[in-house]
């Protein structure tokens, strides 16, 4: 087996994996199989026979796996449902982690689950900010937000749009990425996930319809009632490795706002309503956060990230050669110029962007 320290190739990648899958499963005729893979340097594999785990490639030049299992085991002790790690190999970067199945929660959202869904989802998310401490995580800072901001002009107007803003454009970037940074320095720090959306939440169940429970349950329980529930099977969390200690209502326009998939905005507003007021109970948030305070809180800091999705996923293409997310791009946008354009001071923005854009179809990739 080559030694993990050395280069290797795909091959070789393939044939080391699935050596310490056999071993670690004690069955020499297992076979591996693709089962998902994402937009950072992990795959994952699921061995064909069936043995309800699933092998995570974690090469750890690219993406070390150190950070995920430690984030994990602190979701897990909080009652949240993050995959059970059965082995390791963290020199190799292969782990043995619980199969959460083939539903995630893109699979399952229809305008009739969503309510339930949603629920689910947020009392999942609302476990996190109360009970996971992500004081000693790395800081969602200023400055980290501001590098992500930064991914916009650079891999969306100028290397996919081919378009180079002028000095006064450049003015007005910098201007509207103030305000966000300003709206999310005023908000509370919780741990933040990041990435906390459809595509990253599985739907555990083994068979049979969706049980979940409604929103109204969700929001009449009260903090005795979440303390009853001493472990959410539901949602399965995945690709939790890069928390960070960040806005509170970040996770939420992730969740709510997600880059996959669109709801309406009244629908949007009230599950955004409802968190607030729970939060509230739980005592996340000083009672003087009223509605269109939080709803601010809410699509600014939404803002921000789809404004650095614009930048990563085009990224994803022109650097990582991972073209797929190109077709979510005008679902992106979307979000960006609504937003932008109901708030006066990131109106210039909108207008910036949408000449830039000029009627392009931005899931075509600019020519070499």
């Amino acid at each position: 087996m080559p030694s993990p320290d050395l280069p290797q190739t795909a091959s070789d990648r393939a044939a080391a994996r699935l050596a310490w899958a056999r071993a670690t499963l004690h069955d020499d005729t297992l076979t591996l199989a693709p089962a998902s893979s994402d937009a950072s340097f992990r795959s994952y594999w699921r061995p064909q026979e069936g043995h309800g785990w699933i092998v995570m490639d974690s090469p750890p030049a690219l993406e070390d796996p150190a950070p995920w299992l430690a984030i994990g085991e602190r979701l897990r002790d909080a009652g949240l449902h993050a995959p059970k790690v059965l082995a390791h190999d963290l020199a190799q970067g292969f782990l043995l982690i619980e199969d959460f199945g083939r539903q995630d929660y893109l699979s399952c959202l229809k305008p009739d689950t969503a309510d339930a869904l949603y629920g689910q989802a947020m009392d999942a998310l609302l476990r996190i900010q109360t009970r996971v401490d992500g004081s000693d995580l790395p800081p969602y800072s200023h400055a980290f937000l501001q590098r992500e901001l930064e991914l916009m002009p650079e891999w969306f107007l100028q290397r996919h749009l081919g378009y180079t803003p002028e000095c006064v454009e450049w003015d007005v970037i910098e201007q509207a990425f103030t305000v966000l940074l300003r709206n999310a320095a005023e908000q509370p720090r919780v741990f933040v996930h990041r990435d906390f959306h459809s595509r990253n939440l599985m739907q555990t169940e083994r068979s049979g319809p969706i049980h979940v429970p409604c929103l109204t349950p969700f929001l009449d329980a009260g903090p005795a009632d979440a303390e009853a529930r001493a472990w959410l099977r539901n949602p399965g969390i995945i690709d939790f490795q890069g928390a960070l200690h960040g806005p509170l209502a970040y996770d939420l326009a992730s969740l709510l706002r997600d880059c996959y998939i669109a709801w309406d905005e009244t629908r949007v507003a009230q599950w955004v309503e409802h968190y607030r007021r729970r939060a509230q109970q739980a005592g996340l948030l000083d009672a003087s956060v009223d509605r269109e305070r939080f709803q601010r809180w809410f699509d600014l800091i939404g803002l921000q990230r789809h404004i650095k999705v614009l930048g990563i996923f085009c990224r994803l293409w022109y650097r990582d050669g991972k073209r797929g997310y190109l077709a979510d791009l005008p679902r992106v946008l979307g979000y960006v110029l609504t937003v932008a354009r109901r708030y006066p001071e990131l109106a210039d923005l909108a207008a910036l962007v949408e000449r830039c854009v000029a009627g392009r179809d931005i899931t075509v990739p600019a020519a070499a």
